[in-house]
């Protein structure tokens, strides 16, 4: 019971990563609290959580609008009367546009969705976590904060943005107890790519990112990245700030 008695936000819990958060942390004793647009999703995972004894409260709404994004952080808040954990996970792909064949549509729905509600978020909780001397957030970015053969303009952009958010917020709030860390996934067996409409990838950037996606030594599950997420929100990573954590088989090895 690594997380007992603690209060844990979890964004984009319906499917991967974030469903086996939300399954492991209420496992490990934390009391969860997940957002989630897709309603059908969002239910599937608090009947899930439930039903193996956990205590979870689902609430549906889209990060990227201000108000959505803060009430799930409330809703912690209000029920609980505190925050421990904040873990940050909700993403949308592009369709592997360089900078050349972007799309404003593209680039205000990545950047809304992955940067500003992540800051949206974050930027609510760190008041509660500095009122009662401390938390731990942790920042799902990708391996394309670490480069630029993983995704379009508009991921790589937001996911590297993402790093200088955990950075910052690590510097600036250590010293009111607060930790920030980044996760950045390698190729992990999620339903992300349903996100975006298939039909409109574009060509040549896809046949550019082809090059890369052949070395990729090893395709990851959910729960590889909820077991790392653990450590992270557990008290066993106490001194652990400011992180950027590749989990991708060696992929930035080569």
């Amino acid at each position: 019971m690594r997380l007992e008695g603690k209060i844990a936000v979890i964004t984009g819990a319906g499917s991967g990563m974030g469903r086996a958060m939300a399954n492991l942390f209420a496992k490990e004793g934390a009391k969860i609290v997940v957002g989630e647009w897709n309603e059908k999703t969002l239910a599937e995972v608090v009947d899930e959580v439930r039903a193996a004894g956990g205590e979870i409260t689902g609430v549906q709404g889209n990060i990227a609008v201000r108000a959505q994004a803060e009430a799930i952080v409330d809703t912690a808040v209000n029920k609980y009367g505190r925050l421990d954990i904040l873990v940050n996970n909700a993403g949308v792909m592009d369709v592997n546009q360089g900078v050349g064949e972007l799309t404003d549509e593209m680039w205000e729905r990545v950047l809304g969705i992955n940067l500003n509600g992540t800051m949206f978020l974050t930027r609510r909780a760190v008041p509660v976590m500095v009122n009662q001397g401390g938390g731990s957030i942790i920042n799902i970015s990708s391996i394309a904060a670490l480069g630029g053969a993983a995704a379009g303009a508009a991921y790589t952009t937001s996911k590297h943005a993402i790093v200088g958010l955990t950075k910052n917020t690590a510097w600036i709030y250590q010293p009111k107890g607060i930790r920030c860390n980044a996760i950045c996934p390698g190729g992990v067996e999620t339903n992300i790519m349903q996100s975006v409409d298939m039909t409109k990838m574009d060509p040549t950037g896809s046949a550019r990112l082809g090059v890369y996606y052949p070395t990729m030594p090893a395709s990851l599950k959910p729960m590889d990245i909820a077991y790392l997420a653990l450590f992270l929100a557990s008290d066993e990573s106490r001194m652990i700030n400011g992180a950027i954590i590749p989990a991708d088989a060696g992929w930035r090895a080569a």
